[in-house]
């Protein structure tokens, strides 16, 4: 007990002494003044109609005297829209608001801008002004309305064209009914809600180019956290689904991010020989599980990315596969990754599902699989029918009858830094894929890359065609 009083009596002494050095007279000098983390809020590109995310910026005070704001509050013209949260109190005006000697609050900030029937984002900006010991300053805040256009549980049932001019945001569902086509033009986003889903049991058409991609993302926008963009993110929404009726899918220039499941194809009931999907130049990454899975479907995939997979990238059960100068890479940010690059099953008689489907056919050409994963789920693929030609790969390993023409355990040399949160996967200068492709085995698909560069008569391995840095 003597000890314990001790104890109390000393950590008493040590808080008078600690409060006794913190002065707490107010400065009402004009040149004291708070410091702003940013001059100006920038909260980019918003949904109208739609309250944003909570952005933040801190107050400081740099004198060793308290310094007392006697106003802030919203000015301009479009200070209606936005709201203020100051030191843990929410309203738009503000009165003296104390900052102790070398300390700092927090001001937070949320919008909901107005619909403006315009097609490209319209910038709306507002001021927050700070007056202290008679001198006025102000934080700019700056926002891009964004008009979208708003789909809850769509069905499409008969052939139907979204065009680039708006976004789509997708809350629920988007379903292509049997039957039907959706065809999405060039430059058409379409921005999923959290839980939303895409189904296709009809057909689905992309005409997206180099220039002009078709994306299907998540509909965060805007950081995470400091330098963390919501377009790393996976887990965003729910992926595609192609059904077993789906057949003739045809997607060129796609972006698929940011999913749960990725896209996923079930084949089961297509007639022999029908192309369930096939891509030309598409990305498909950031998804908690695998970015493909492919149940006894055929894919025809050339020049396209498999990357950022939390449970790998690539699941092929049964059905018959071309993969055409493709990329498969994974660097998985968000927790380890629980599978290869490419994963194989119902490939022979030990991994027969019983279906009475046709063991798994796969041909993959000029490609590159490196990443922080295994690359294959079998090492060995004897008196199988999957063939890996002229591709570049992390492994030790050697050529043999199904490993033909391959570079084994060389770096590609992406520009990819992952702890920068750089996710690029061309080639950087002295890449052993560079001209490392045989012509020969180049599809006539697969002649001009995602970027629009022609792959010309000594491709470099991989979905990208290696261009110098500036």
């Amino acid at each position: 007990m003597k000890y314990l009083l001790r104890y109390v009596l000393c950590v008493l002494s040590m808080t008078l002494i600690f409060t006794a050095c913190i002065d707490d007279s107010f400065t009402d000098s004009p040149s004291d003044q708070p410091r702003f983390s940013v001059d100006t809020l920038d909260m980019g590109v918003v949904f109208t109609e739609q309250m944003t995310t909570t952005y933040r910026f801190t107050v400081s005070n740099p004198a060793s005297k308290s310094l007392s704001i006697s106003h802030i509050g919203l000015s301009g013209d479009g200070a209606e829209y936005f709201r203020l949260n100051v030191d843990g109190f929410s309203g738009r005006e503000f009165s003296n608001v104390e900052i102790r000697g070398k300390d700092s609050i927090f001001v937070f900030v949320e919008a909901t801008l107005p619909p403006s029937q315009a097609d490209l984002p319209i910038e709306i900006n507002a001021y927050i002004d700070f007056t202290t010991n008679g001198v006025s300053q102000s934080v700019v805040l700056s926002a891009f309305g964004q008009d979208v256009i708003r789909l809850r549980g769509q069905i499409i049932e008969t052939d139907t064209n979204f065009d680039s001019a708006r976004p789509y945001q997708v809350f629920d569902s988007l379903i292509v009914a049997p039957g039907a086509t959706l065809t999405l033009a060039e430059g058409t986003r379409l921005l999923f809600h959290d839980g939303a889903y895409m189904a296709i049991d009809g057909r689905l058409v992309t005409r997206g180019t180099p220039d002009n991609p078709v994306t299907l993302a998540g509909d965060r926008t805007g950081n995470v956290v400091s330098n963390i963009s919501f377009d790393l993110m996976s887990r965003q929404w729910q992926g595609i689904i192609f059904s077993s009726g789906s057949t003739g899918n045809d997607l060129s220039n796609t972006v698929i991010k940011n999913t749960v499941y990725g896209v996923t194809v079930d084949g089961t009931d297509a007639a022999p020989g029908e192309t369930s999907l096939a891509m030309l130049n598409c990305r498909l990454r950031n998804s908690g599980n695998a970015v493909l899975t492919a149940i006894h479907a055929d894919i025809d995939a050339a020049g396209c990315e498999f990357a950022e997979g939390g449970g790998g990238l690539v699941f092929l059960q049964g059905g018959s596969h071309s993969f055409n100068h493709c990329t498969f890479a994974n660097y998985y940010l968000f927790s380890a990754i629980s599978g290869p690059a490419i994963a194989f099953s119902h490939i022979d008689v030990e991994s027969d599902d019983l279906s009475d489907k046709p063991y798994l056919r796969a041909v993959i050409d000029n490609s590159i699989i490196y990443g922080l994963s295994a690359e294959l789920s079998h090492d060995d693929l004897t008196g199988t029918d999957v063939y890996l030609r002229n591709c570049l790969l992390k492994s030790k390993g050697s050529d043999d009858d199904n490993f033909i023409g391959c570079i084994w355990s060389e770096d590609p040399l992406y520009y990819t830094v992952r702890s920068e949160y750089l996710f690029d996967y061309r080639i950087r200068q002295d890449s052993p894929a560079i001209g490392a492709a045989d012509p020969e085995l180049t599809s006539q698909r697969a002649a001009t890359d995602g970027y629009g560069l022609q792959r010309g008569a000594q491709p470099d391995l991989g979905a990208y065609v290696y261009l110098p840095a500036e």
